[in-house]
């Protein structure tokens, strides 16, 4: 005879709520943010305006993604007219890249409906616990370097 399910018995392991919480965020992403625009683009366009002519390895250190996953991100958002590559005179076998006007654009008008996922996903959670999680967060990600 089945048992009875309990419903929370999976809130004990943190890989499962991470999970929940991921899909949360991907959820609200599509219905507030963007359906044509990923969280992972937005992010590379946030880096690309803070650190333009960063090369395409570069970037994907700074987004955490493997060369494979960053080499499509990027031919993607080129594709899509919202980065440029350049050539990169230090080093002929990499690209330089950089925001176009049009992926400032896109930039501009996501940042606040960005700002406003933020707001939903953390709406029953104090400044003081936003800080916590998000150090909590980090904290189970591999050190950098």
């Amino acid at each position: 005879m089945p048992t009875q399910h309990d419903p929370d018995a999976l809130s004990k392991f943190t890989g499962s709520l991470v999970r929940r919480a991921q899909q949360r965020h991907a959820a609200v992403w599509l219905s507030e943010v963007s359906t044509e625009i990923t969280s992972v683009q937005y992010a590379a366009l946030e880096i690309l305006r803070h650190t333009p002519g960063v090369n395409q390895r570069q970037l994907g250190e700074g987004l955490d993604v493997d060369r494979s996953t960053i080499a499509d991100l990027v031919a993607r958002m080129v594709r899509n007219g919202l980065v440029k590559r350049s050539d990169d005179p230090a080093d002929k076998r990499s690209y330089l890249l950089s925001l176009t006007t049009a992926g400032n654009k896109q930039l501009a008008a996501l940042r606040p409906r960005v700002e406003e996922l933020e707001r939903v996903l953390t709406a029953r959670l104090t400044q003081r616990e936003c800080e916590e999680l998000r150090r909590l967060l980090s904290a189970l990600l591999p050190p950098k370097g």
